[in-house]
């Protein structure tokens, strides 16, 4: 999550200059190609000849049409909409689990996803909480969902490959399908990038994006639901304003307590889900 963060003030570059559906085109397949050598370097070339790439590529549809879905989302209302949305991503993680594994929901855990959800509301208030109800805010949703989904299959789904090779796998078949749309897109004449404007700073922008927001941390994500499952894995997102505001405070912004509590609450939550924290037992 801190990885992602670091990326998003690079997005800033690149949203007023490049449509929603080039920009996830681009972004996905830069991410899969630069982890394609990596893979085969570590795992060889027969790894790559016997994954599963039909299925990497439908579970990496789901998770680039999640990230389009964010980008147009965040196009119809703002940031602070998007990021509250986001928030639902622990409740939609624990809601698979409960449905396809059977996890048996615990107070620690619930306590811990409503913590993860106040701490997440909390690092938002320094901003304002007006969350603008529509389609944006349906699109934002939905792409929470399609990327939790998209997530836990590249995890299920793919039970043989290493956390590498699914993470590879399924970014080059969401860089294949997307970029598929954006070129059928600008056959019928969607809107182009503004390419007089972008430079060599937009493209180092991309860069930072794609290969570290999304290459690097997508990686560790998958290591951590394979490890923690879905569901507590993403109490983690609610953090992320924090994290942001940390680099940018770092870079010479402004600090904000209501992301820092916020951010405090949020780790509570994820230690008392997690088990780290036990609370005591009641007394009869």
């Amino acid at each position: 999550m801190l990885i992602w963060a670091a990326a998003l003030p690079a997005a800033d570059f690149l949203i007023p200059n490049v449509p929603p559906l080039p920009l996830t085109a681009a972004r996905m397949a830069l991410a899969g190609l630069a982890l394609l050598p990596f893979w085969w370097l570590m795992e060889g070339g027969g790894a790559l000849r016997r994954a599963a790439w039909l299925r990497g590529i439908v579970i990496g549809a789901m998770i680039a049409t999640g990230a389009f879905c964010l980008v147009v989302g965040q196009a119809l209302t703002d940031a602070v909409t998007v990021a509250i949305v986001a928030a639902s991503m622990p409740v939609i993680g624990i809601a698979l689990e409960v449905a396809f594994d059977g996890r048996k929901l615990h107070f620690g855990l619930v306590l811990g996803m409503m913590l993860s959800l106040l701490g997440g509301t909390l690092a938002l208030m320094g901003k304002g909480l007006g969350v603008q109800i529509g389609l944006g805010a349906a699109l934002s949703f939905a792409s929470v969902f399609m990327f939790t989904l998209g997530s836990r299959f590249s995890v299920t789904a793919l039970p043989h490959l290493t956390p590498l090779g699914r993470t590879t796998i399924t970014l080059c078949g969401a860089g294949i399908a997307s970029g598929l749309l954006a070129l059928i897109a600008a056959a019928l004449g969607a809107e182009a990038p503004n390419w007089a404007v972008l430079g060599w700073k937009d493209f180092g922008a991309l860069l930072i994006f794609s290969v570290a927001g999304l290459g690097i941390s997508q990686v560790l994500w998958i290591m951590s639901i394979g490890s923690l499952g879905i569901g507590l894995a993403a109490l983690h997102i609610n953090a992320t304003p924090f994290y942001v505001m940390l680099i940018l405070f770092a870079l010479g912004g402004a600090w904000d307590w209501y992301q820092a509590i916020g951010a405090a609450v949020v780790g509570l939550g994820v230690l008392i889900a997690q088990g780290i924290l036990r609370l005591p037992a009641a007394r009869v």
